[in-house]
């Protein structure tokens, strides 16, 4: 399963960066990129879209109209907005039209991550199910509140409590507060690759906040810190 995602944006740069952000997440692919309402809707009738992450202020055909036209055409494809609006007009009309999140610019990676994480999961849901059970509705409309919270402290298959617990007293004992995939390896017996995952999973969880850098050749490097929040989080799982 593969979610086909449509970037309509109209600055390149932040395409470029919503772009990055998307290809790091299991289970999307980018089909596309429009600058425009416009141009946006002349791909939509070429390209096969389950999700589009929506500017709003774009020039000539703003994202509200874009998505107010999608509607009256009867175009069920999803939207999750990512805006500088946040004002309450902006945000009621977007959520009253179905988009199904809403992101305010500036946001952190792990804001976009939850977002697209919850989607995929209700997406996979819609997809292989003719018929819902009331467990399941109700984790749908969660997701769509915004008010699921995972209270279970189950961790995913191949994560261990003793190796999560392991890299929370490495990132708890190293003296800076911004640290890299490297500054854990080098301080336990863990493959980089395991890092990478348990890295990830505190990420998506909120544990953990994550920016990317780039070096002097261009590469991006993944910085991590605790969130505010963190302690918090984490004491579901270990």
């Amino acid at each position: 399963m593969t979610i086909q995602v449509l970037i309509v944006e109209d600055d390149p740069m932040v395409a470029k960066f919503n772009r990055h952000y998307l290809e790091q997440i299991q289970g999307f692919e980018f089909a596309g990129w429009a600058a425009s309402g416009d141009e946006a809707v002349q791909m939509l009738e070429e390209l096969a879209v389950d999700l589009i992450l929506l500017d709003f202020h774009m020039p000539r055909t703003s994202g509200l109209q874009l998505l107010s036209a999608l509607r009256e055409q009867g175009s069920m494809v999803d939207i999750i907005v990512i805006s500088a609006a946040s004002d309450n007009s902006s945000i009621r009309k977007a959520l009253q039209l179905g988009a199904v999140d809403y992101l305010i610019k500036p946001f952190e990676f792990s804001r976009f991550q939850a977002a697209l994480s919850a989607y995929r999961e209700d997406y996979a849901l819609m997809k292989h199910k003719e018929n819902l059970s009331q467990e399941q509705l109700d984790k749908l409309l969660r997701h769509s509140l915004g008010t699921e919270e995972d209270k279970s402290g189950t961790l995913p298959k191949g994560l261990t409590e003793g190796t999560l617990e392991s890299i929370w007293s490495i990132i708890h004992k190293l003296e800076q507060p911004v640290f890299s995939t490297e500054d854990i390896t080098a301080a336990a017996p863990i493959s980089r690759i395991s890092v990478r995952k348990y890295l990830a999973f505190l990420t998506e969880t909120g544990v953990l906040e994550m920016e990317i850098s780039y070096g002097a050749v261009g590469r991006p490097v993944y910085m991590y810190t605790v969130a505010a929040e963190g302690q918090g989080i984490i004491a579901k799982y270990i």
